[in-house]
């Protein structure tokens, strides 16, 4: 079976290539902007391109058995960057999936499209008002998947929680930095809200699920997530106990915080961007009755076993991070104020 993946150099991209490959019932395919400069380079089919050039999709979707699109702009990209990735992209690959005849195309969506809710958990039926160009453009790019799949085409859409795992940096590198150093560290709010996170090898799960779930199963949108997470501040104290050195979380209050933060940005000096400090202090939870029920979706972490993985792959992986800083997942984001905060910890 052919398998195209979008984005295949990201977090996920590679972890699913790893997870296929393993499976060893997949030939895998993929396409990226960034060079897929992996050890199983040589066991893929790889182009580096653009999803929204129409010429290279078409190049590679003759003969796939399913498109995987994980290519996505995150959050502090420009807007115009976030929508034509997201928007514009995913309309261009759904359109030449049906023209080729693919059995089965896994849109990689994200809780996002549900905005700050008054409520949970989050059910698929829920209202979507995503928040910021990043969760419009999630929503319309659902509405792509729905006007496609209204057309004949098969298209599971899939609403991930934020995940973590091997190769995953980003923002979660400022936290396992802290922790490595042996470094209490702050949280905000009273870390009493429950977080809901999810391992990336259970998103994988979730993809080959969609691929093999029988009739109209799959051809719809799921909500994933771990089956098992505590408070906020529970679920990252255990890194902390991980890492060994007796240090604790340490909170403050989420109205001080955020305000802070909000100046800190304006001047450029914030490490973090308004949908995650508006939210760290926030309930953020989903249903996943309806991915365990229709794709047998069996999550294998929890919150603390997922952050736990990811940090031992920090670990183990610290001499080869790059010390290049930047907005995606493949590496740390800048500390910005907090390398001077971290010294009162």
């Amino acid at each position: 079976m052919k398998v195209l993946i979008t984005g295949i150099s990201g977090f996920l991209g590679i972890n699913l290539t790893r997870y296929l490959l393993a499976l060893g019932e997949y030939e895998v395919y993929g396409i990226d902007l960034v060079n897929f400069d992996y050890p199983e380079a040589d066991r893929i089919h790889f182009l580096q391109g653009d999803i929204r050039d129409r010429a290279a999709v078409q190049s590679l979707m003759p003969g796939m058995d399913y498109v995987v699109h994980c290519a996505a702009a995150l959050p502090l990209y420009p807007p115009e960057e976030i929508y034509s990735t997201e928007v514009e992209g995913t309309h261009i690959l759904l359109d030449e999936a049906l023209k080729s005849g693919v059995k089965r195309f896994v849109h990689i969506s994200s809780t996002a499209v549900y905005g700050v809710p008054d409520h949970h958990p989050l059910y698929e039926t829920d209202e979507v008002l995503g928040v910021g160009p990043y969760g419009e453009a999630k929503i319309q790019a659902e509405a792509w998947c729905s006007r496609y799949r209204e057309q004949g085409q098969y298209v599971s859409v899939i609403r991930p929680k934020s995940f973590v795992g091997p190769e995953r940096l980003g923002v979660f590198a400022i936290f396992y930095a802290w922790a490595r150093e042996g470094r209490n560290f702050p949280m905000i709010g009273d870390g009493k809200n429950r977080y809901q996170l999810l391992d990336v090898d259970d998103v994988c799960q979730a993809i080959v699920g969609c691929f093999h779930a029988e009739g109209d199963l799959a051809n719809s949108t799921f909500n994933i997530g771990a089956a098992e997470y505590t408070t906020m501040k529970e679920d990252y104290q255990a890194v902390l106990d991980e890492a060994g050195f007796g240090k604790r979380i340490v909170c403050f209050p989420a109205g001080l915080v955020v305000f802070a933060l909000k100046v800190l940005e304006k001047l450029k000096l914030s490490p973090l961007y308004p949908w995650i400090y508006e939210t760290a202090s926030k309930d953020s939870f989903v249903s996943i009755e309806k991915a365990q029920t229709q794709l047998g979706f069996a999550p294998k972490y929890s919150n603390k076993e997922a952050m736990i993985r990811n940090y031992r792959w920090y670990l183990a992986h610290y001499s080869e991070i790059s010390k290049e800083k930047g907005v995606t997942h493949r590496v740390p984001w800048d500390e910005k104020i907090l390398k001077i905060a971290k010294l009162f910890f």
